[in-house]
């Protein structure tokens, strides 16, 4: 694990979630769960995490159900979404790669993510390889679409798109990502290169921002001791800290 990048990470992804009530994190999600935890810590107490897997951060008592149906309800701000590709107008595909149906290769399925994304408003992608073979031009199977024809009803959709190597935010008019932002050690030219859509870019990419000093402390503190619980491995990992159970 890169500690370094992984705290910029979730310093990222948790200023992304400003103004939000109510956010939900899904299973196997320990970067965007800590961001989430970071987000409330830091001024946002009243903001309500819904994390799947977690017993002291999470009122469900029937799992994806009561997420599927708060999500509907209009009760849940933000959510995050991966894939095993990603293409330029933000589609996802956690199915397979290849032709179908004869894969090449499995992803671990779709779940609730094609439903998830057209209810929920903020949308985050989230990716830490950034290599063409995952941000592809097209992807082989939609089992989540980025975007939709004018009369489908959907408030939901993608806002950003996360990666180990930089920030894009989606245009949804437009249907294309554009560049927002670079992680430390990265380059427009670096990030094009591996890269397999096309996206806008400013003529000068700046530096995304690293956490705070005020960030840093309370991830290491209270957030630290939070993860714990849920991703235990994860939080020994980055932050030397085991699940107090």
């Amino acid at each position: 694990m890169d500690i370094a990048r992984t705290r910029l990470l979730i310093a990222v992804i948790s200023r992304m979630l400003a103004g939000c009530r109510t956010v939900a994190v899904g299973n196997s999600s320990p970067i965007p769960g800590a961001a989430t935890l970071l987000a409330r810590a830091m001024g946002a107490g009243s903001m309500r995490v819904l994390m799947l897997g977690s017993l002291q951060n999470n009122s469900f008592t029937d799992g994806g159900r009561e997420l599927f149906d708060c999500a509907a309800q209009g009760r849940i701000d933000a959510f995050f979404l991966s894939g095993g590709q990603i293409d330029g107008e933000a589609n996802l595909n956690l199915v397979g790669a290849g032709e179908y149906p004869r894969w090449q290769h499995r992803f671990p399925g779709s779940f609730g993510s094609a439903y998830l994304y057209y209810l929920i408003p903020r949308v985050i992608l989230f990716r830490e390889e950034h290599t063409a073979r995952v941000l592809v031009p097209k992807v082989d199977f939609v089992s989540a679409p980025g975007t939709s024809p004018p009369e489908v009803y959907r408030q939901g959709g993608p806002a950003a798109l996360v990666t180990g190597r930089c920030v894009f935010d989606f245009d949804r008019a437009a249907r294309r990502f554009r560049l927002a932002s670079l992680h430390p050690g990265e380059t427009a030219e670096t990030v094009r290169a591996n890269t397999g859509f096309t996206y806008d870019a400013p003529a000068d990419v700046p530096a995304t921002l690293p956490p705070s000093e005020a960030e840093l402390a309370v991830l290491n503190g209270q957030v630290a001791a939070e993860i714990a619980e849920t991703y235990p491995r994860f939080a020994a990992a980055l932050f030397g800290r085991r699940s107090a159970a």
